[in-house]
């Protein structure tokens, strides 16, 4: 009878310590927001944000065109109207939606209409992709608190998320992967250094 209330006891710690973690895992999955972001090709933006404290994941992807299930190939020619995007969750007790668009503005020309660099179309356009009003209301006030920065009129699309769809495997982590490929070297590495992210 001992044996069988030592293990009763035992069963409700185990069981009180499951909900105390399940509490917790709810409690931090709340903190969890989700930006989606176009600033040229999504590789750059992917490897700058994966470096950022407070971001958990980054997702390679296109959103904001007409065809579904879109493959990069169909992307590139520029008529299916989507970008190239990276999707961004962060703890908002690390990092505000704020702070993110703050490393948005640094790590592109927000004022070169459909072009960044030598990648120019339409998928490679400036872009904030908004989940929420909020985000919304906070994306027209960055841009206003930006746009002193450069010399140009900033031409950022502000515009509600659509279907997203993630990009194939091998655009994932791709920075990370392919750091000695000279796209990464000579256009990426620059903007981690810039930011002090190398």
């Amino acid at each position: 009878m001992k044996n069988f209330f030592k293990f009763f006891a035992y069963a409700i710690a185990i069981a009180s310590m499951s909900t105390t973690y399940a509490m917790k895992e709810k409690e931090s999955s709340k903190n969890i927001e989700v930006a989606t972001l176009g600033a040229g090709c999504f590789w750059c933006i992917e490897a700058v944000m994966l470096r950022v404290e407070g971001v958990e994941t980054v997702v390679s992807g296109y959103t904001g065109g007409h065809l579904k299930n879109p493959s990069y190939k169909d992307v590139t020619t520029g008529r299916t109207g989507h970008a190239e995007v990276a999707q961004i969750s962060f703890d908002t007790s690390k990092i505000s939606f704020a702070e993110i668009l703050e490393i948005f503005w640094q790590l592109h020309d927000p004022t070169t209409l459909n072009r960044q660099g030598n990648d120019v179309g339409t998928h490679y356009r400036s872009a904030i992709f908004y989940h929420s009003d909020e985000q919304k209301s906070l994306a027209e006030k960055s841009i206003k608190e930006a746009a002193p920065n450069f010399t140009d009129p900033i031409v950022t699309e502000i515009t509600e998320l659509g279907t997203f769809y993630k990009a194939e495997g091998y655009h994932q982590n791709y920075y990370n992967l392919n750091s000695n490929q000279p796209y990464c070297r000579y256009v990426i590495h620059p903007k981690l250094k810039k930011l002090g992210l190398d």
